[in-house]
């Protein structure tokens, strides 16, 4: 019996050890901190070692180790079995070797990618056996465990830190939405991260379709030896998805038109017809694409609206955990913005946001981690004046929001667009956009 050490549990480490188990593995289980489904693992076989990583894992014989995607490297024990030549994989790789019936549209970049995954699943459930997983919540093995001999469409959102583990990854379609600072806690420089993004078309070929984002110079000069079709994709250049007046077309084909949109901004255009366009190369007929597309009205979490309160609108864009999503999200609004932001550093410059930020926001309402180096950035940035905008310090979310509450007036948007993570104050994005949610609808 082969055996298995898997690093890491949360989500992706306990289906892959349901996975390996079912397959009939010896498989082992380690983890830094508690591990709640122990009980319910060791019942199935499985050994499990929580609150940190016993010795004897050094002096056991592992066929192979799965990887939690959010370990890095520099991890002791993945430098030792590094070292020793153990192959080393993530859950992804992992799920992907007993998914033979499934067709993969893989969606990978700095921005972009929930929502365009969220809609290719969206349009693809129509009209087939259609799953959304990976980095937007749900493991891939989570899915082959329970589906694994269907006929199923897969949308796929694969961060980086994924992609570094899955040597033999093969999408039948794959998007780098695009390429901008993010990870610098992960990777030791920007050079790093950009090129582990493009390992997603690193094995396709063919009638494979790869979309290449000609609006991001760094997608145009990272993305080289492309060896699948490429469909380029542009808003205002010339392009095989790209719009005729306001029309959306993929080649000679209309899809959709852009007016009957109902997510704002231009990012959500450009992540709509990157979708339509997965959605397409997997099957899906032009008639449900424009029906999803034109009545999609986004995710949870990005610039999702919750209320209004005496005038003011506030919208939760939680989801934006770095720079570039906090632009992107300040660019769809032409009103008066009132902004909360800050976090957990994730060592991203804030210049451009900055720069952003004195001429988009009427007041920034700072907390967490980064609030010093953001204010350090507005203050430097061009442009800039005393009060203009106004910085605010708040020391929890809800007072975060009175504090915004107190000075916006009617017309107003206020939105938590941290330009951070979230891991300071909270687990992730999703309970930091619930707690801001929860704390508006009381107002």
């Amino acid at each position: 019996m082969k055996k298995v050490l898997v690093i890491g549990c949360a989500r992706s480490g306990y289906w892959a050890c349901k996975l390996l188990n079912k397959k009939g593995f010896d498989v082992t289980l380690t983890d830094a901190k508690e591990v709640k489904e122990k009980s319910e693992l060791e019942k199935l076989g499985i050994t499990v070692y929580d609150n940190g990583h016993p010795d004897c894992l050094f002096n056991d014989t592992y066929d192979f180790v799965v990887k939690n995607p959010g370990i890095p490297y520099s991890n002791r024990l993945v430098v030792f079995f590094e070292e020793e030549k153990i192959p080393i994989i993530t859950e992804i790789e992992l799920a992907l070797n007993y998914a033979k019936n499934y067709k993969v549209a893989a969606i990978t970049g700095t921005n972009g990618k929930t929502t365009i995954t969220t809609l290719v699943h969206e349009i693809l459930k129509e009209e087939f056996k259609s799953y959304a997983c990976g980095n937007i919540g749900t493991a891939l093995s989570e899915i082959v465990f329970e589906h694994e001999d269907e006929d199923a469409r897969i949308a796929l959102e694969i961060s980086a830190f994924q992609l570094l583990g899955a040597p033999s990854f093969h999408p039948e379609c794959a998007v780098i939405t695009n390429l901008t600072p993010d990870h610098l806690d992960y990777f030791d420089t920007l050079d790093d991260y950009y090129k582990a993004k493009t390992l997603v078309y690193k094995n396709m070929s063919g009638d494979d379709w790869f979309i290449l984002n000609l609006d991001d110079e760094n997608c145009v000069d990272y993305c080289k030896d492309i060896k699948c079709k490429v469909v380029t994709f542009s808003l205002d250049k010339k392009a095989d998805l790209c719009l005729k007046g306001d029309k959306v077309y993929l080649f000679d084909q209309e899809l959709f038109d852009k007016n009957e949109l109902k997510i704002i901004g231009k990012h959500n255009l450009a992540n709509a017809m990157m979708a339509a366009c997965l959605a397409y190369k997997l099957g899906a007929s032009v008639e449900v694409i424009n029906k999803v597309i034109t009545t999609f009205k986004g995710v949870e979490h990005r610039i999702e609206f919750v209320k209004e309160v005496d005038g003011v609108k506030y919208y939760n864009d939680s989801i934006a955990s770095s720079p570039t999503r906090t632009i992107a999200g300040l660019k769809a609004f032409n009103q008066s913005v009132l902004l909360i932001a800050g976090g957990y550093d994730k060592h991203i410059p804030f210049k451009p946001f900055a720069e952003r930020a004195v001429t988009g926001a009427k007041a920034l309402v700072l907390m967490g981690k980064t609030a010093d180096a953001i204010e350090k950035a507005v203050r430097e940035a061009p442009g800039y004046t005393p009060g203009n905008p106004a910085i605010i310090r708040a020391k929890s979310m809800e007072d975060a929001i009175l504090k915004a509450k107190s000075i916006a007036e009617k017309g107003d948007i206020v939105t938590l667009s941290p330009a951070s993570a979230s891991f300071d104050m909270y687990p992730n994005f999703a309970v930091r956009g619930n707690h801001f949610k929860d704390i508006v609808n009381r107002l």
